[in-house]
């Protein structure tokens, strides 16, 4: 029999009560709370609770706290990832960001969904996987939505919606977001 872990992480209905998922939680919620609560200067505490709290890529992330997170176990980030103050990761399932990205403050990235069958709602959620490409930058306060890719070298403008899929090398913007234009590759400056 699959454990509620296991079931949340292949995109499964779960009981987010399960024991084993309230104290993975609990000790995501406190390592963000140690984060959240340091200063400026404590560069030593940030690093060693980031590498703590994610699945990959706490050696080179930078986080402006306060940033929250469900686990943080099931985040992936690339080299050297940058987000701006107050943002979420709702990461009951995987959350693949790649190296060089950029989110403003305020962005949310939610792997966490719900059941439209209210009953089955009570008892029950379910996620999908998230996933981001390298050197992507995201606006602040822009939302990204369950099950969403964002190719590499993508620019999420301020306050989208992502909804849907976005491929590499656009500007993309709005509720829902849609892609604007694409992007130019630009000539070497000196």
């Amino acid at each position: 029999m699959q454990s509620e872990m296991s079931k949340m992480l292949d995109g499964q209905l779960y009981d987010a009560l399960d024991p084993q998922l309230v104290q993975a939680r609990e000790r995501a919620r406190d390592l963000c709370q140690i984060l959240n609560t340091s200063r400026e200067g404590d560069t030593e505490i940030r690093r060693r609770v980031l590498q703590d709290l994610l699945g990959s890529g706490g050696d080179s992330a930078w986080m402006q706290p306060p940033f929250y997170c469900d686990y943080g176990s099931n985040i992936y980030l690339g080299k050297r990832v940058y987000f701006n103050f107050n943002c979420v990761v709702l990461d009951v399932c995987p959350v693949r960001i790649g190296d060089y990205c950029f989110f403003g403050p305020a962005v949310q990235i939610y792997a966490a969904t719900h059941p439209l069958d209210a009953k089955l709602r009570r008892t029950q959620e379910y996620g999908k996987p998230v996933s981001i490409g390298s050197d992507v930058w995201v606006g602040g306060a822009a939302i990204i939505c369950p099950g969403v890719t964002i190719g590499a070298r993508t620019v999420i403008g301020a306050g989208s919606v992502v909804t849907k899929d976005v491929p590499s090398d656009v500007v993309a913007a709005g509720n829902p977001c849609r892609v604007i234009r694409e992007i130019e590759a630009q000539p070497e400056q000196l």
